[in-house]
């Protein structure tokens, strides 16, 4: 096999090799139909197998209970953007966003276009460095639902407590950190994540939904923006992603043989400990981007004190075999994003070439 590099990217992310190693032994003959999986029906039994063990996995990784609807959609997280105040802003009511950067904003705009939005909360006047604390964000009570982005990949920031909107129905962007670390997701009247960072590659997106949300959609809508039409038949109705699917099931069985949430926190916590600790150690050299409080376990940001030391760090990484370190194109940098299948040794070793990298350049 052609030696493979540690891949940093930021989605689409690095995948577990033991998954790719399964997706290429069955790839030409799936369980002995004589077919790849994406020529498969999505009708046959087969599929059926596939996208029911896959919801039944989210839930068992996740801790769900019977009252959330795993859902597997189309569109990218992005398209969630708009069907999330298609299918709960009514009309007289106010939906509540926290504006944390690139992607809640886009949120936010999406829901604008749809109805009434309520700020309740916002760093980008501290240019997005930090999570608004939750005695920071105010919504109204009957607000329709409250909105949030988890992590923000470009800015480097996660949140690491949750705002408590009491009746208000929480709703989470959790794209760049789902099933990366334990969390109580009872608390979420629903939350949603493209798979290409931490559950597999792009074109699926999964959606969980509490029924008592799933209850309050609005009458009328365009059949497939509906999300009861994709509940009603276990994402069903018409073809989905398959072979995206398929992988999202392979790596929730990959998760669940580590040991769950609980290893897989405990792996992260590891690895983003690795970076952060040249953060804390040579703060004159790795400039860290965002309050520590605010730190992400999954998108290291920081600054070398000029762009001509970040470009040679980068090409001389990428000789070394990390790749995908360089920061979003709208702030510069570096970024070091560790999602689950970014193995501990790949966070040791790459902080091991930073260090090295700051003893012949400092």
């Amino acid at each position: 096999m052609t030696k493979r590099v540690f891949n940093f990217n930021p989605g689409p992310a690095t995948l577990p090799l033991e998954v790719l190693e399964t997706v290429k032994e069955e790839l030409l003959d799936y369980r002995g139909t004589g077919m790849s999986i994406l020529e498969s029906s999505h009708r046959s039994p087969e599929y059926e197998e596939v996208n029911s063990s896959a919801i039944s996995l989210a839930k068992e990784v996740m801790g769900l209970g019977d009252n959330y609807k795993v859902l597997f959609v189309g569109g990218g997280a992005s398209t969630q953007f708009a069907y999330i105040p298609l299918n709960f802003l009514h009309e007289g009511k106010t939906a509540a966003y926290v504006d944390t950067g690139t992607w809640a904003t886009k949120a936010i705009k999406e829901a604008q276009n749809i109805g009434e939005v309520h700020i309740a909360g916002s760093s980008k006047n501290a240019d997005y460095t930090l999570i608004p604390k939750p005695a920071d964000i105010d919504f109204p009570e009957d607000a329709a639902y409250m909105h949030i982005t988890t992590n923000n990949t470009i800015k480097g920031t996660q949140y690491h407590t949750f705002p408590d909107t009491g009746e208000v129905p929480l709703i989470s962007d959790m794209s760049s950190d789902i099933c990366s670390r334990q969390l109580d997701f009872s608390k979420f009247a629903m939350f949603y994540a493209g798979a290409q960072k931490n559950l597999g590659p792009s074109g699926v997106t999964l959606v969980a939904i509490r029924d008592d949300l799933l209850e309050i959609c609005k009458d009328g809508l365009p059949t497939m923006i509906d999300y009861r039409t994709q509940a009603a038949k276990d994402s069903l109705f018409n073809t989905p992603p398959v072979f995206a699917v398929y992988i999202v099931k392979l790596v929730l069985e990959w998760i669940r043989s580590r040991g769950g949430l609980t290893a897989v926190e405990e792996v992260n916590r590891r690895k983003k400990e690795a970076i952060y600790r040249l953060v804390e150690t040579y703060p004159e050299f790795f400039r860290g981007t965002v309050e520590k409080e605010s730190r992400s376990w999954m998108n290291v940001t920081l600054r070398l004190p000029n762009e001509d030391l970040e470009k040679k760090l980068i090409a001389e990484a990428k000789e070394a075999g990390f790749v995908g370190l360089k920061g979003h194109r709208s702030v510069g940098g570096i970024r070091v994003s560790m999602y689950n299948a970014m193995p501990l040794e790949g966070a040791e070793k790459v902080a091991e070439f930073m260090e090295n990298f700051r003893k012949a350049n400092g």
